[in-house]
């Protein structure tokens, strides 16, 4: 068993993935090995996640998930808990699987009610697994109404239920602990997945994943100390083209945290003439006319605090920049505006790599979609934003996913809420149009900016407000 951490990649499976792993190792193990392997596992978990807990609720489902929980049942009253089950659904429905798990605890004097205990210490959650599709109604909706409105931890068996194993979206158990088993559930990781399943543990009960990851985990990106015989040159050169009348300072703190992120030159082409009062704080900037500067030789950052002045510049960064990361107010001009759609994907035929930024609103513009579509299911939204543009896409949100053509989507482990704040996202950009300077691959160095970029967030002094300019000032290459 192992605690699922951000210092690692971790290889994650759809729902269909986990099935034929599942399948296929099957033949060659003794019946019921998989669920009493999982129930022992989950039994073990409480006692380290709840070491002094003395009563706990079981609330099991009506089919394998709640099966691990039953098997659960039996070890943790063998081992002194006062255990109470709770199961939705009739025992004689039960699964093959899970029957013969029930029929262990009726043999072992395991206490079944219809209700939970009175004061619960750790509640187990094994009413639904991968296989639900539906939301939660009735009996099920209840049972998660009672552990979510209870104190004590809950410990949800492989995911917590009503939660959607591929896309983290649905009304759903609060976990503290998740045991996910056999295989990581993209679902754990984005959208709502990262609020209801609290810490991530992971069982693989002993079968080898033996088939592609379906998305990936990020882990940290490789820390590499500058040679000592390096210039300024050899981290290449930032323009951020933005900053329209009333809205110069997005551009600036794009440019500042090119800058912090270790870009080589950072140059600032506002759209607006004012804007250069604003970096009086940052002498290393250099203000430029956007018109003078060579986009052939620069990555450049498009679209932050661009505001409708940045329709009028478009074409040109399309044609001309060398690599781009276009956030914001680019992204909406290129959505609103079909004609320029052909400029941003003939830029990959080119070879000029152009990463975009979106959060779920612009996505959904660019898909011709809404946003809930997009919410609904954000690895597919960054995998067809990534097909569609032959972009790498940075899908920002709970679980920012990384996308783009024929590779293996990123969803990013860093993060938290502290960078819903103003600016945020303009620091992200600048932190990928510094990565994309050194001229690094441009998947690789989207995900090492994105990770980086929550880093900041997760270690964040408890003590301190985080603003985006503290973010910007924050955002050290390594």
């Amino acid at each position: 068993m192992h605690k699922v951490t951000a210092d690692r990649p971790w290889p994650l499976f759809d729902v269909e993935a986990t099935r034929r792993i599942e399948q296929s190792a099957a033949p060659g193990l003794p019946a019921h090995t998989l669920m009493a392997r999982a129930g022992l596992a989950t039994a073990r978990l409480a006692l380290a996640v709840a070491p002094h807990a003395k009563t706990v609720w079981i609330a099991c489902g009506p089919g394998n998930n709640g099966g691990d929980g039953l098997e659960a049942a039996v070890h943790l009253q063998r081992w002194g808990k006062q255990v109470t089950v709770t199961l939705c659904g009739a025992p004689e429905a039960l699964p093959a699987d899970a029957a013969t798990a029930w029929a262990r605890c009726v043999q072992a004097g395991i206490a079944v009610s219809t209700r939970p205990p009175d004061g619960w210490d750790l509640c187990i959650d094994a009413l639904l697994g991968i296989g639900a599709a539906r939301p939660l109604q009735g009996e099920l909706a209840a049972t998660v109404a009672t552990i979510n409105g209870g104190s004590a931890p809950v410990l949800a068996v492989d995911i917590p239920s009503g939660l959607a194993a591929a896309t983290g979206t649905g009304a759903s158990v609060h976990a503290s602990h998740t045991l996910c088993l056999l295989t990581l559930k993209p679902g754990l990781f984005t959208a709502q997945g990262r609020d209801a399943s609290g810490q991530v543990w992971f069982d693989d009960l002993g079968v080898a994943a033996d088939l592609p990851a379906t998305a990936l985990l990020g882990g940290p990106p490789d820390a590499r100390p500058r040679p000592h015989a390096s210039h300024k040159g050899s981290f290449g050169d930032v323009a951020v083209v933005g900053g329209a009348a009333g809205m110069g300072g997005a551009a600036v703190l794009a440019a500042s945290a090119a800058l912090h992120a270790g870009a080589g030159r950072v140059f600032l082409g506002p759209l607006d003439p004012a804007a250069p009062a604003l970096v009086a704080g940052l002498p290393e900037l250099m203000v430029r006319d956007r018109a003078s500067l060579p986009l052939e030789r620069l990555a450049v950052a498009c679209g932050c605090g661009g505001g409708d002045a940045v329709a009028g510049v478009l074409a040109e960064i399309l044609r001309r920049s060398d690599r781009l990361v276009l956030d914001a107010d680019g992204l909406n001009g290129v959505a609103a505006t079909p004609e320029l759609q052909p400029l941003l994907r003939d830029r990959a035929g080119r070879g000029q790599p152009t990463v975009l930024t979106p959060h779920p609103l612009e996505a959904a513009r660019l898909l011709a979609s809404t946003t809930a579509d997009v919410q609904a299911d954000r690895l597919r939204a960054a995998q067809a934003l990534a097909a569609r543009f032959g972009c790498i896409v940075a899908l920002k949100g709970s679980g920012t996913v990384v996308a783009g053509p024929q590779r293996v989507p990123c969803i990013n482990p860093t993060g938290n809420g502290r960078l819903a704040t103003g600016g945020s996202g303009d620091v992200l950009a600048g932190m990928v149009a510094a990565a994309l300077a050194t001229g690094a691959d441009a998947f690789e160095a989207t995900c090492a900016a994105v990770y980086r970029h929550g880093a900041l967030a997760d270690h964040w002094p408890a003590d301190r407000p985080l603003t985006a300019g503290a973010l910007a000032a924050a955002g050290g290459p390594g």
